[in-house]
């Protein structure tokens, strides 16, 4: 199974150049059965990841364009009457996938933000009172641009706490960036072959969870939630959510490593995606307060 991860990272990094621990860092998201924000500037590569992932694992994928005039309804679905029979019949809107791609969520309104929160934390949606089952893996990659550009609204907490990691593509290191421009013609994530199944995938996810978690490593965990916690440094501090999320991002990502135990390395290597949006941290600025936080808490031996 482990081969079958590597192979589909290195799918993925024939169309997304320069990027491997970005695209490393969201299958340790999906594969924890998390979702995903992902914040950056237009033309990063944001979509090509999304659609190239769905590709690669072979699940159903759609995309919704987050804009200020667009409704619960458009999301979720609606309720429509069927004048011949009598009767309302629900026509299930784009959540009911298994990929969903929620592209620039912050240029919508904050109702229509809102309308996520249930699909993401329960796989499920109520559309007049009436519960409706999302498909399962049910995976949401949100994009958000940038606070400071304009017609944005900020993610309330709630909302972004539902996210198990955010990350940031950046810019392409110059001879990616050379590649992307030879290659544009040549470049269709589409037509990436289906790597896995959704048994297998299940059978990965349920490996994962039983990776043994050590109680030195556990008490890392803590400790770092707890320096938050004390410290005045930080909008938020980090919750137990956060705390479990930081768990199953590190057996994620351990077993990508080819290990069936977590070190404190692998903590360390998901707590910037994991955590850093959760203390209200913005990319530009956040990375060192994050970093001063690893520093600070004693790794255990």
């Amino acid at each position: 199974m482990r081969s079958i991860v590597t192979t589909i990272i290195d799918d993925l990094s024939s169309v997304i150049f320069g990027k491997q621990q970005q695209i490393k860092l969201a299958l340790t998201c999906l594969l924890s059965e998390g979702h995903l924000l992902i914040e950056d500037l237009p033309g990063m590569g944001k979509t090509t990841l999304s659609h190239a992932l769905a590709a690669v694992l072979g699940l159903s994928y759609q995309r919704i364009q987050f804009t200020s005039d667009l409704l619960p309804a458009d999301i979720l679905g609606t309720n429509v009457f069927n004048a011949r029979e009598h009767s309302f019949t629900f026509h299930k809107g784009p959540i009911f996938s298994q990929v969903v791609l929620a592209d620039e969520i912050n240029r919508a309104g904050p109702k229509t933000q809102s309308a996520l929160l249930e699909a993401m934390e329960e796989q499920q949606v109520t559309v007049d009172g009436k519960k409706y089952t999302l498909p399962n893996p049910f995976f949401v990659i949100a994009t958000q641009n940038p606070l400071y550009q304009s017609g944005t609204y900020p993610l309330p907490e709630s909302q972004l706490d539902r996210f198990l990691m955010r990350i940031s593509l950046g810019f392409p290191p110059k001879e990616a960036e050379k590649r992307l421009i030879l290659n544009m013609q040549k470049r269709d994530y589409t037509q990436l072959p289906q790597r896995i199944d959704q048994q297998q995938l299940a059978q990965i996810q349920t490996h994962i969870q039983q990776i043994t978690l050590s109680s030195p490593v556990v008490d890392y965990i803590i400790e770092l939630v707890n320096f938050t916690r004390s410290s005045n440094a930080f909008a938020a501090a980090l919750s137990p959510r956060a705390s479990m999320a930081l768990a199953k991002a590190a057996k994620s990502w351990a077993f990508i490593d080819g290990r069936d135990f977590v070190l404190p390395e692998d903590v360390q290597a998901v707590f910037t995606s994991v955590c850093q949006h959760r203390l209200g941290l913005h990319n530009e600025s956040g990375e060192s307060q994050v970093n001063d936080i690893l520093k600070a808490v004693s790794v255990p031996v």
